[in-house]
């Protein structure tokens, strides 16, 4: 469904303004990659774009913001423009514009919101500054319809996250990182190992490539939390990789030692969130009496296929569902931050045009009306 882009005619669009559908346009620049997506209230992606910025970075050995900045500023413009050309829409046909504005990096969000204020405000479109974070658990109610309340696990590069979404703009953190995001880690393991990317890859599935063809067993490494806090909601990642950068300078040698590395770190990090997890669902479930009907894991870090095959074995403990957007939907993109805006503009939750960037922004504070 989410591998073509869908084509429409006016006689199309026509047709599902008879139906009340709506029409959403959503921009996100809140990384490295400039992306626009449209989507409509009946779950249709009738476009989106990406304009990745890998060629910049890599050689940098990282994401580095300030040229994260200048990129969307000379790519978004027709990173938009593209979007709606093969949507084959205009402005105005679109009935509301959204756009992350945050959390994120804070050279890149300014890029996307002030275009988008002004696409909104120059042509009289209600404006919907999205929560990051949200976007990510909702994208699973565009894929796979879910009902509230569910629990969804998100798990990036800046984020590791676990949540209870008992409604739209209604979250409990049941628990965060206390240092490092797992994607964070991933990446600077994978190049620490100096694993190659692989055409428009990244760090991330470059370390999974490498862990499927190395023994886990090879290496030990330290399970985070696992003695004051093994009973605490929490992840830690930054003394497990710094233990895998040690054991690199000292051991890894060979080609397969890098396999070999790679799986028992990326294995070492499954189990870690194997066993908070297990903590949380016995709290909502077991104590609580919470009547999840799934459980959610989106982000980068949700396309590791391992990582799914393992977190669903965890669900299923509990009969719940393992609910994932497809891959391409995993990482940051402008069709979950439409997605997101349409849900808010359907229950009327707009915004002016005068917010600015919350580049830090619990996404508690969605609970309160006006939150910051």
């Amino acid at each position: 469904m989410f591998s073509s882009i869908r084509r429409i005619t006016t006689s199309t669009i026509t047709a599902r303004r008879s139906y009340a559908t709506k029409i959403v346009l959503g921009i996100e620049t809140s990384c490295d990659d400039t992306s626009a997506a449209i989507v409509t209230s009946d779950r249709q992606i009738l476009s989106e774009v990406v304009k990745s910025q890998q060629e910049m970075h890599e050689p940098m050995g990282g994401i580095v913001p300030t040229l994260a900045s200048l990129g969307h500023s000379r790519h978004l413009p027709n990173v938009i423009c593209e979007t709606l050309d093969r949507a084959q829409l205009s402005i105005s046909d679109i009935d509301a514009i959204a756009v992350t504005r945050g959390p994120g990096l804070p050279p890149c969000l300014p890029v996307g919101l002030n275009a988008a204020k002004t696409l909104a405000a120059v042509h009289k479109k209600p404006l919907i500054g999205v929560h990051h974070m949200e976007a990510h658990a909702l994208t699973a109610r565009l894929t796979t319809p879910t009902p509230f309340p569910f629990m969804t696990l998100l798990i990036s590069g800046g984020h590791t996250l676990l949540l209870t979404a008992n409604g739209l703009g209604d979250y409990d953190a049941l628990g965060t990182t206390l240092d490092t995001a797992v994607g964070e880690a991933i990446d600077k393991v994978a190049r620490a190992l100096k694993l190659e990317w692989e055409g428009k890859s990244s760090p991330g599935p470059a370390l999974e490539r490498a862990a499927a063809l190395g023994d886990p067993s090879r290496f030990t490494l330290p399970m985070p939390l696992l003695q004051r806090k093994k009973s605490m909601i929490a992840f830690s990642f930054s003394g497990l990789k710094t233990s895998v950068e040690r054991q690199i300078q000292d051991q890894v040698q060979t080609q397969q030692d890098v396999y070999d590395m790679a799986a028992a770190f990326q294995l070492t990090c499954i189990q870690h969130l194997e066993q908070k997890l297990k903590l949380a669902l016995h709290q909502e479930i077991t104590m609580q009496k919470k009547p999840l009907t799934a459980l959610v894991v989106s982000g980068g870090v949700a396309s590791n296929a391992l990582f799914r095959s393992k977190l669903e074995q965890v669900a299923a403990l509990y009969d719940l569902p393992l609910v994932c957007p497809p891959p391409k939907l995993c990482t940051d993109n402008g069709v979950m931050i439409a997605w997101a805006g349409l849900e808010r503009l359907e229950a009327g939750l707009l915004d002016d045009y005068t917010i600015t960037t919350l580049p830090r922004w619990p996404i508690e504070s969605l609970k309160e009306k006006n939150p910051l």
